[in-house]
């Protein structure tokens, strides 16, 4: 039987269970008096590391961590400082070598801006893309399962 995926609506809070909050810096604003768009960028940095750190086992491997090779944002409204913005990160997909995120920022219940993210498992002392350790694809892989659809 052919299952069709639906799409994750990342504009809908109830995506996502890993929350990042970020104080808004006066600094982050541009000249037209709203958020930057490397501020936004910075945001999803924040949320995609706290999302991902967990998983690696670092201390098992401390020469595991990752790099991220693509980012993607599209703004869906302005939002100003001072302030809080929400960002909720979701792990999509493991593969051999990358894994892909999502995430959905919001200041209380609007959605500003949607990312997605692909990243690379990434060896530290040999500065190279590397396949993850099994017991850290099963936590990305448990990881998924377990998220809101």
């Amino acid at each position: 039987m052919n299952e069709t995926v639906r799409p994750i609506d990342l504009t809908c809070r109830e995506t996502f269970d890993h929350w990042t909050a970020v104080t808004i810096r006066f600094s982050d604003q541009d000249p037209l008096g709203h958020v930057n768009n490397v501020s936004v960028a910075a945001y999803v940095e924040a949320s995609r590391t706290m999302l991902i750190r967990p998983f690696l086992l670092q201390d098992k491997y401390p020469e595991l961590d990752f790099a991220l090779v693509h980012l993607e944002i599209d703004y869906k409204g302005e939002f100003t400082y001072p302030g809080i913005v929400d960002v909720g990160g979701r792990l999509e997909r493991v593969g051999t070598k990358s894994f892909t995120t999502s995430y959905g920022l919001f200041t209380g219940d609007k959605c500003v801006a949607t990312a997605g993210s692909v990243n690379c498992f990434f060896n530290t002392q040999r500065r190279e893309s590397v396949v993850p350790p099994d017991d850290v694809r099963a936590l990305f892989e448990e990881r998924m399962a377990s998220q809101p659809v």
